[in-house]
């Protein structure tokens, strides 16, 4: 076990609170606040970074002498996106995400996305609106079928809940798979123009890299079944969206769920807000009640794992005793990297 007691820089937001567990965080290390613009002054001999702000890029634009001493990064989110840069990639820094805590909120947010679209929820709303009794027919969800792109936690956790109601799930990864405990089967996403038509829905939840940035092309979009639904939980960036405006405008597609956009906030004069069928979310599919707290309670049982080595600076150690390890090439957590010793 070290003696020496680690320097921990906590990278939050203006206005937001931060972890709940900061004593016991406090307990284990010295702690130095900070936001985007005070980042470099509390670089400097900090052993540990942890991105309460996860989407800040504040990082990279501090990269250099200010992070000679820097040997663990904590991203509060499941995607990377946002953090990983070519220098951080290249070093010897371990980086860990907050694997785990949205899967089942995400995968609950993907079911009630499907069923409020085929039990016609958003019609029936706005029809009492207009104080309008409108008998109309709905679909039968555990007829349907969902392609679900994305193959980690929360695809597999969205596909165990869809395959609970009765749907037919397949699984959309890197690599085909014939067998699968969760997807049945899994599809390559290069070949997603030649399988998208056989599906109802289509959800999007794979990690945003350079693989897979508009993997859902004006080609993939054309190749959905007519009447189709696109659910995003993912990214915004894996849907080319001028090529879904197109898809929705012209009645191809019969509907988007999008909990995600290119651009956040969604700008007001954005066409994706008018467009029949489109029920728009604000970045929120995984924030159940309690989210907050189980963030918090990742990075103490990190910190003490930290805490608890011999020699921290060993980046081959640190790495096998961390949890939730993010393949920096891939820009995810694998299922190697998943549990610490």
């Amino acid at each position: 076990m070290s003696t020496r007691r680690p320097v921990l820089a906590l990278l939050g937001a203006p206005g937001v609170a931060p972890p709940p567990n900061l004593d016991q965080l406090a307990d284990l290390a010295e702690i130095r606040h900070c936001v985007a613009g005070d980042l470099a002054q509390v670089l400097p001999g900090a052993d540990v970074l942890v991105l309460w702000d996860f989407f800040s890029r504040a990082l990279a634009d501090n990269w250099g002498d200010a992070t000679s001493a820097l040997r663990w990064v904590h991203v509060c989110a499941a995607g990377v996106d946002s953090l990983l840069f070519d220098e951080l990639t290249a070093s010897d820094v371990v980086v860990t995400n907050a694997h785990g805590v949205f899967d089942r909120p995400i995968a609950e947010f993907v079911l009630a996305s499907i069923l409020a679209r085929d039990k016609r929820l958003h019609e029936s709303m706005a029809l009492q609106r207009d104080h309008v009794w409108k008998h109309r027919e709905t679909v039968g969800t555990s007829r349907g079928s969902v392609l679900v792109i994305g193959t980690g936690g929360i695809g597999r956790a969205t596909a165990q809940l869809l395959r609970a109601v009765g749907m037919r799930v397949v699984g959309g990864g890197r690599t085909a798979r014939e067998s699968d405990p969760d997807f049945g089967r899994v599809i390559p996403t290069a070949e997603l123009a030649d399988h998208v038509g056989d599906f109802d829905n289509v959800v999007t939840i794979a990690p945003l890299t350079s693989q897979t940035a508009g993997m859902l092309d004006a080609r993939v979009l054309a190749a959905m079944k007519p009447g189709a639904h696109l659910i995003n939980v993912g990214r915004g960036e894996l849907v080319d969206e001028p090529a879904l405006v197109e898809a929705l405008r012209a009645g191809h597609l019969g509907a988007a769920s999008l909990d995600v956009f290119a651009t956040e906030p969604l700008p007001a004069d954005s066409e994706l807000w008018d467009l029949p069928g489109v029920a728009i979310s604000a970045h929120m599919s995984g924030d159940a009640l309690g989210w907050r707290e189980a963030l918090a309670e990742q990075i103490l049982d990190n910190l003490r794992r930290y805490v608890g080595l011999e020699a921290p600076a060993d980046g081959v150690a640190l790495a096998e005793t961390l949890v939730n390890v993010v393949d920096k090439e891939r820009g995810y957590v694998t299922a190697t990297l998943r549990q610490g010793g």
